[in-house]
């Protein structure tokens, strides 16, 4: 009787062992893809004559063990720009003039926000794991603070949504990841010319079933250089100098024109 009572608690640390053994198991086999990733740029400089830009994000998927069977691996590349707070407004016809009558403040949105994929996001990516990796457009902004009083708060975020894609600022290029023998990838990102200056993050993600099982990021620095930079930097941080080097340089152009114009009237 007691050699059959010790057998129970010896049987069920070996059960539990096992399972530990297969979830370790499994999370290895999760962990044997990785990425291996570059950019073709070290960082952007906005000069004066900058027009926008383009960067080849490319990679490998490291291995190590041969790939599982089933759903083929994707490949999910996203460009995040500097996050800040926007502020939304809806204009109304009223009286015969436009007018402000509702505005709603997102908490974050990307001053820029680019998607490419190597096919439909919303055949690569579940739903849960886009809230939890924030990958498509709207998962990218919060608007968790918007007003209570708001009509609709959403359809503030959906006009900026707009805006931005309009202004070429936010966009999800479905199928434009090049995936070589489920190893070797590549993505071409366009950066516009209205570009804000700040640290760009730019993410790889690998995904399977539509579960992410690694993800890369790295940082891009995008930067005005040369005299735009020193404007903007006086403009910002010491505006009084600013403002009365402009007024001199107007002076400056002013008179300068009026001499040219006696020269031209002898």
């Amino acid at each position: 009787m007691r050699r059959t009572r010790a057998r129970g608690p010896i049987l069920g640390a070996l059960v539990l062992a096992a399972a530990t053994a297969a979830a370790v198991a499994a999370a290895g086999a999760v962990r044997a893809e990785s990425v291996v990733a570059g950019l073709s740029q070290a960082r952007i400089a906005i000069t004066a004559n900058f027009d926008g830009s383009e960067i080849l994000v490319f990679g490998a998927i490291r291995r190590e063990a041969p790939p599982p069977e089933g759903a083929p691996v994707e490949v999910i590349v996203a460009v995040t720009g500097p996050l800040r707070p926007e502020e939304v407004r809806r204009k109304e016809r009223r009286f015969g003039i436009w007018i402000n009558t509702q505005a709603v403040v997102i908490d974050q949105a990307p001053r820029f926000y680019a998607v490419a994929t190597t096919g439909p996001l919303s055949q690569i990516l579940t739903h849960t794991e886009d809230l939890r990796h924030r990958v498509s457009v709207p998962q990218a902004i919060r608007s968790v603070g918007a007003s209570e009083d708001a009509q609709d708060p959403d359809a503030f975020t959906e006009a900026l949504i707009r805006l931005r894609q309009a202004e070429g600022l936010y966009s999800l290029t479905e199928g434009t990841v090049s995936l070589r023998e489920s190893t070797l990838f590549n993505a071409r990102i366009r950066l516009p010319a209205n570009l804000t200056e700040g640290d760009y993050g730019v993410r790889i993600l690998l995904t399977r079933e539509g579960r992410v099982v690694d993800s890369h990021v790295t940082v891009l620095p995008v930067q005005k250089v040369g005299l735009e930079r020193f404007l903007f930097h006086l403009a910002h941080d010491r505006p009084l100098a600013y403002g009365l080097l402009a007024l001199a340089l107007a002076t400056l152009a002013g008179w300068g024109a009026s001499a040219v114009f006696r020269a031209l009237g002898r």
